[in-house]
C-alpha cells in the first residue's frame, strides 16, 4: 500500500477522516486501505489563564492516507464530501515517496512522546508590557520566543540602555 496526500476543506479534516472510515467499511474495502492520518503536534494554550492541552495540525487541509489505488478507491476517496483532490500531478495522483511518509509521519509521533510546546501568541517585535515579576509594568519588545520551554525574551529599557529579558510566557500581555 502507498501513502496519498488528500487535500480537503480547512477545519474539517477529522470529520472527513471519520467519513472515509465510514465509507470503507460501508463499501467493504477495508483490504483496500490503511490508516488515515492527520498529521498533528500537542501545544499548551494559556489564553484565559489556564493551560490547556490540545492538538494543533501540522499541515491544515491536508489528511494523508493510505491505500493501493483502483477505479473503486479512487471514486470512494474522490466521492466524500470535503475532499477536493489528491495532491499531485492534474488527473493522476501521485504517491507519496518513502523517506517523505517517514518524515512527515515521525515528526508527528515524536510530538507524541516529547513534552507538549507552549502555544505563545506574540510575535518577535510586538511591544508587551510586563504583569508579574521583577519587571512588572515595564513595556519592551519581543526579542525571541522559545516555544518548546514556554519562555520570551523581552528588550526593556534600564537606565537608557536596551536589556533582555527572559520571562514566563504567561508574565507578559499585549500592549
Amino acid at each position: 500500500m502507498l501513502w496519498y496526500v488528500l487535500k480537503v476543506q480547512t477545519n474539517r479534516e477529522r470529520t472527513i477522516r471519520e467519513a472515509l472510515l465510514k465509507k470503507i467499511k460501508l463499501e467493504g474495502l477495508e483490504e483496500f486501505f490503511g490508516d488515515i492520518v492527520i498529521p498533528s503536534e500537542k501545544v499548551v494554550d494559556t489564553r484565559g489563564g489556564s493551560p490547556k492541552e490540545q492538538d494543533r495540525k501540522l499541515f491544515p487541509g491536508y489528511i494523508m492516507i493510505q491505500m493501493i489505488l483502483n477505479d473503486d478507491t479512487w471514486y470512494l476517496v474522490r466521492d466524500t464530501g470535503g475532499v477536493g483532490d489528491f495532491a499531485g500531478a492534474a488527473g493522476k495522483p501521485l504517491p507519496m515517496e518513502q523517506h517523505e511518509v517517514d518524515r512527515m509521519l515521525g515528526r508527528a509521533e515524536q510530538q507524541v512522546g516529547a513534552a507538549p510546546k507552549v502555544k505563545i501568541q506574540f510575535s518577535v517585535g510586538d511591544v508587551v508590557k510586563i504583569r508579574e515579576g521583577t519587571f512588572e509594568n515595564f513595556e519592551g519588545a519581543v526579542e525571541g520566543i522559545d516555544e518548546h520551554n514556554g519562555k520570551v525574551s523581552v528588550l526593556i529599557e534600564i537606565f537608557g540602555r536596551s536589556t533582555p529579558v527572559e520571562l514566563d510566557h504567561w508574565q507578559i500581555e499585549s500592549v
